[in-house]
């Protein structure tokens, strides 16, 4: 099977960090989410002909998360949560791409804390073309949701309401830009 994506290019893309990001949102205290982001290390996407056949590959620093509270992040980053002392790259390897109705999803693998899980993004395209410097650019949206406690992830506390401190779901993000290299 092909797809027609309109202005998408075969080659070699590479992210734009000042660019793009990686948020996630997860419940706290069952009411409300917290949101944070973190910073992309890099990520490359091998694009042949067929777009269904492209391969990506993206590290994210780990230590760099973010969620307006220096205690909460540090906390974030002991052995507690993520281990950055450990495990300081979360990464993330495409096994394939597919179509389900007007969808587009890319499959593959992500390792958070030393784990590693089957993951699916649904990408949205949001388009392409040339800055003013020449480079020719695309922008997409992607969206996951994981159960934390399947990468480790387990810390929580119980509310003497009922519940838990910290929800199991966690929704990720991607806002990404890359620009084909010549």
């Amino acid at each position: 099977m092909t797809i027609d994506i309109p202005g998408y290019r075969p080659g070699t893309w590479v992210l734009d960090p000042a660019h793009s990001e990686v948020t996630f949102s997860v419940r706290h205290m069952m009411i409300s989410k917290v949101r944070g982001t973190f910073g992309i290390k890099n990520a490359t996407l091998i694009a042949p002909e067929n777009p269904l056949e492209a391969k990506v590959e993206a590290n994210v620093d780990v230590a760099s998360i973010d969620t307006n509270d220096e205690g909460r992040d540090a906390h974030l980053r002991s052995a507690d949560f993520f281990d950055t002392e450990n495990h300081p790259t979360m990464t993330f390897a495409s096994t394939g791409a597919r179509v389900e109705g007007d969808d587009f999803f890319i499959d593959g693998d992500l390792t958070i804390r030393g784990v590693s899980k089957p993951v699916s993004f649904e990408f949205d395209f949001g388009g392409f073309g040339q800055d003013p410097y020449g480079n020719y650019k695309a922008g997409a949206s992607a969206t996951t949701v994981i159960n934390r406690e399947d990468f480790g992830l387990t810390w929580n506390a119980a509310l003497e309401t009922g519940g838990v401190l910290v929800g199991k779901e966690v929704t990720i993000t991607l806002d990404l830009q890359g620009a084909l290299q010549a």
